[in-house]
């Protein structure tokens, strides 16, 4: 198990470093967002090519940091059911959900969007906006994000095989791996009990 650890703290890694450039990429988007809203409201002059970037880099955003999303738990659960689970139960939940819809959906993904991606930079397929811009950067997004995400699929499922057969903690219990709803739930919770302990 321990090269299997080792292999998924290295894909953590990866994710980690990608979803930290993904944050400057959000940026990259807000500043051309703004520059090209005052250019065009100050001078009546617009550019196809800034506003395809910014839907490129919107794009690259959402595709590159699903991995990173994965990692940090921030991805959607029904927290009101798995908070009531066993954690052996949340775990093997994972597993099967990691196994039976993630993994597959990944690569019926890559498979479907990899033909796109080299048919259009073949072809050397551009926007149909004047002025637009080359298409294959975005198609390849598409096959590049899901194989991301499916990397960060094998390492959360090392960690959870790990944690059922007892050689390592649950990451699900992790502070750092609760999403912002369930920070959020257990404030509030935290916040009813005093409020009722100071009633009594």
């Amino acid at each position: 198990m321990t090269p299997l650890l080792s292999l998924s703290r290295l894909i953590d890694k990866i994710s980690t470093r990608i979803g930290k450039f993904t944050m400057w990429l959000i940026l990259a988007t807000t500043l051309i967002s703004a520059g090209n809203a005052i250019v065009r409201k100050a001078f009546d002059m617009s550019s196809n090519a800034l506003l395809e970037i910014q839907w490129y880099l919107f794009a690259a955003v959402f595709m590159l940091s699903a991995g990173y999303g994965f990692l940090k738990n921030s991805h959607v659960r029904i927290d009101f059911i798995s908070s009531k689970l066993s954690h052996r139960a949340r775990n093997w939940i994972d597993v099967v959900g990691i196994l039976a819809v993630l993994m597959p959906f990944c690569l019926i993904l890559i498979a479907l969007s990899w033909p796109l991606f080299t048919k259009a930079l073949a072809s050397g397929e551009m926007s149909q906006n004047a002025g637009g811009l080359i298409r294959w950067p975005v198609y390849g997004l598409v096959p590049l994000g899901f194989a991301l995400l499916l990397l960060q699929g094998v390492s959360e499922l090392i960690k959870r095989v790990a944690f059922l057969t007892g050689a390592g903690p649950d990451v699900l219990e992790s502070e750092d791996t609760k999403s912002d709803e369930q920070k959020h739930m257990e404030e509030i919770e935290a916040l009813a009990a005093r409020k009722q302990a100071g009633e009594k």
